[in-house]
């Protein structure tokens, strides 16, 4: 009878642990968006090693609108193919450099999606979502819990070939306004990431792109070179996924400073 009733308190202390948790987690956290196509979403294997990695202060929205702790994988637009992505890396380097600071990741990424489906009330037939109005509805639920202070975004492999990339600046610009009237801060950070130099058409999409800072105040570019592909010469593989997030995470880190 003793045995049952101290496992039974130890069961009760985890899941009361496991819930003060959740309830610090929501009191006051820095909001940051995870924004884009399949490479933000994450498609790295995950490893065993993966599987653990983690911080006590981050936190993400998950598909049923609840805070809980973030692992991989943080996105759920395709769940049989959802793995690594620079996320949750992304979240941890802020941690670090806000220390003490519960960091709160709103993923929103949908695999496959042009940015011509990131406008109010564009339909993506393919994943049957609607890829912006999906994810203001999500902005909109994380900012009851706290401030959002930026967005990382990694989207292009589905406007990278020459019409479309010519035309891309002007329409990250608009979707960059449309996000910073949404939160209610015209100098919202705001970093983009190049696609994978092994993609086709890498070469000019990301010659646009590094014209982003130049273009729209506030914002940054990360580089995509040396990373590799999963084999597919399309997705990044997780430790490549990962050292991704840390690039989004120094470039914000830049930005703030610049301030």
């Amino acid at each position: 009878m003793k045995r049952i009733t101290l496992i039974c308190t130890v069961i009760l202390f985890a899941s009361l642990s496991f819930a003060i948790g959740q309830v610090s987690a929501t009191k006051s956290m820095e909001i940051y968006l995870l924004m884009g196509q399949s490479n933000m979403a994450g498609r790295g294997p995950i490893t065993e090693e993966q599987k653990n990695e983690g911080n006590d202060n981050v936190f993400v929205l998950n598909q049923d609108m609840k805070w809980v702790l973030a692992r991989h994988p943080l996105h759920f637009d395709k769940p049989s193919v959802a793995g690594v992505g620079p996320g949750l890396t992304f979240g941890i380097q802020m941690a670090k450099a806000h220390h003490g600071v519960k960091i709160g990741l709103v993923p929103c990424a949908v695999g496959g999606t042009p940015i011509e489906h990131w406008i109010p009330g564009a339909y993506d037939t393919a994943t049957k979502t609607h890829p912006y109005d999906d994810a203001v509805a999500r902005i909109k639920e994380a900012m009851k819990y706290g401030v959002v202070k930026g967005v990382i975004w990694h989207q292009g492999e589905s406007n990278s070939s020459v019409d479309k990339a010519s035309l891309y600046l002007q329409q990250i610009a608009e979707l960059i306004s449309r996000i910073r009237d949404l939160v209610g801060n015209p100098n919202l950070p705001f970093v983009a990431g190049q696609i994978g130099e092994f993609h086709k058409n890498a070469e000019f999409f990301n010659a646009q792109i590094v014209k982003l800072p130049q273009t729209v105040k506030g914002t940054a570019v990360v580089t995509t070179e040396s990373l590799a592909h999963k084999g597919d010469h399309l997705h990044f593989d997780g430790p490549s996924a990962q050292e991704l997030g840390r690039r989004y995470a120094n470039k914000f880190i830049a930005l703030e400073n610049n301030k």
